[in-house]
């Protein structure tokens, strides 16, 4: 049985205007995976998210769940997924923790690097793009990648 991905980059827009803990500093989806991720190549789930991780890759956001502060959007894209009673290895990944990535880091034997499953020569590239064009006005704190499995 194959895995499929689902997800949204959410930014922050108020965090950088008022500070994280602002009542206006809310969460709001920005784009929808789909839209810009045509794969679901098993290594690229492994060492983003641990999904799938026969390749032994230490995964970079693994299992953290549904965030509490979702946004609005997220919540409704989430939920015509079936919540969390049809999905499974609910997680996210900020910007700033993408941009810290050691890209050379390998999986368990060596040859593989996350650059070669999820780096800018895959098709994660184009999430890596927005996610870092909304950094730049937002901060890197303030955008994320919420992701799901199913």
């Amino acid at each position: 049985m194959s895995t499929d991905i689902s997800g949204i980059i959410e930014c922050r827009p108020g965090a950088r205007l008022w500070g994280p803990d602002d009542e206006d500093s809310v969460w709001e989806a920005a784009i929808d995976l789909f839209l810009l991720n045509r794969g679901n190549r098993y290594d690229g789930l492994a060492c983003l998210f641990g999904v799938r991780n026969s390749f032994g890759f230490r995964p970079l956001g693994e299992g953290r769940g549904f965030p509490p502060d979702a946004s609005d959007g997220l919540r409704g894209e989430f939920a015509s997924h079936g919540g969390s009673d049809d999905v499974h290895g609910t997680t996210w990944l900020t910007w700033a923790e993408l941009a810290a990535t050691d890209w050379q880091e390998t999986d368990a034997s060596g040859t593989r690097t996350r650059a070669s499953a999820a780096g800018a020569d895959t098709d994660w590239c184009r999430v890596w793009s927005v996610m870092r064009v909304l950094s730049e006005v937002h901060g890197t704190e303030n955008v994320r990648l919420v992701v799901w499995f199913y």
